[in-house]
């Protein structure tokens, strides 16, 4: 039981962290109808960013948070300003390779200046240290940390997005941009905003992840995948729908665990054969294409 309930923790615990990452995707594409397939570089800028800000100045990784949602924003306003504007003019296939050729840009920028080795936190408040909380569940500090600023960012995002002026513009330009207009919104401030916003979200879950995961400049595809599959799970568009569909990603990717419970409770021989770790990608894209399938419009999706 100890195995089953430990994979059962750790699950939500990811999910929460995955849950931020998705938000900025769905923020994004809710108030723009535009999908960011270089969302995962920015991923992977905030990782950097925590890292290397931690490394330089001594402070723990979690004091980085601040200048990672900085750095987040401002280049989500940069590269809304000066390339994803002039994308909004052409078709969507224009907008789809656009997007993609800045993945591949940020992606081979971080491996010029980086290079391609893996860095990893090494020092910190958190790293190491873990938490026993009974019936055998270990939760890694770092984990436990991350998953509990991840919920607080979220509902930082949510309220703003749903008890400001500013989170109610928002989200009438993602309803009816043209109407918003009419009604004296300026949908073009609105738009950068959404990117500053969804950019700062996906930096800040980073600088999070980069406490418990190894960062390089292709970690961002693995990501942007996974948040794909949240989205689309979650309803394209819809914030809550992302943080619900987050944990049952998080939850998706501890299956190994919950099958190396089951292995040893049957005693199976055939279970232990099965390279389980190797699969547990291919269960979120499987859930991905079943919805996709079966609801396109995600669990929670609330735009036509």
């Amino acid at each position: 039981m100890d195995i089953l309930f430990g994979s059962l923790a750790a699950g939500i615990l990811l999910g929460m962290v995955i849950a931020l990452v998705a938000l900025g995707l769905t923020i994004i594409f809710g108030v723009m109808d535009i999908v960011n397939f270089a969302h995962g570089e920015f991923l992977m800028i905030g990782m950097y960013t925590g890292l290397l800000t931690a490394q330089a100045t001594g402070l723990d990784p979690l004091f980085t948070l601040p200048l990672a949602a900085a750095v987040g924003f401002l280049l989500g306003i940069l590269c809304y300003a000066g390339f994803v504007r002039f994308l909004l003019r052409g078709p969507i296939v224009a907008q789809l390779l656009g997007t993609f050729g800045l993945m591949l840009f940020l992606r081979n920028l971080a491996l010029l200046v980086f290079g391609s080795a893996d860095r990893a936190v090494h020092r910190g408040i958190l790293v190491d240290k873990s938490f026993e909380i009974g019936m055998g569940i270990i939760i890694p500090a770092t984990k436990l940390a991350a998953a509990v600023l991840s919920v607080a960012a979220f509902l930082a995002v949510w309220l703003l997005m749903n008890r400001t002026k500013i989170g109610k513009a928002l989200t009438a330009t993602a309803l009816n941009r043209q109407a918003a207009r009419y009604m004296g919104i300026p949908t073009e401030r609105m738009n950068a905003l959404a990117w500053g916003i969804g950019s700062s979200s996906v930096t800040i879950a980073g600088a999070l992840i980069v406490n418990f995961w190894a960062v390089n400049p292709f970690v961002g595809i693995l990501f942007t995948m996974i948040a794909f599959a949240v989205v689309a799970l979650g309803g394209f568009g819809s914030v809550p729908g992302a943080f619900f569909a987050g944990i049952v990603v998080g939850m998706i990717m501890e299956i190994p665990g919950i099958w190396d419970f089951f292995t040893y409770t049957f005693d199976s021989q055939w279970m232990a054969d099965v390279p389980m770790t190797s699969l547990k990608y291919m269960w979120i894209y499987l859930a991905y294409f079943v919805i996709m399938v079966v609801r396109p419009r995600g669990l929670f999706g609330w735009k036509q």
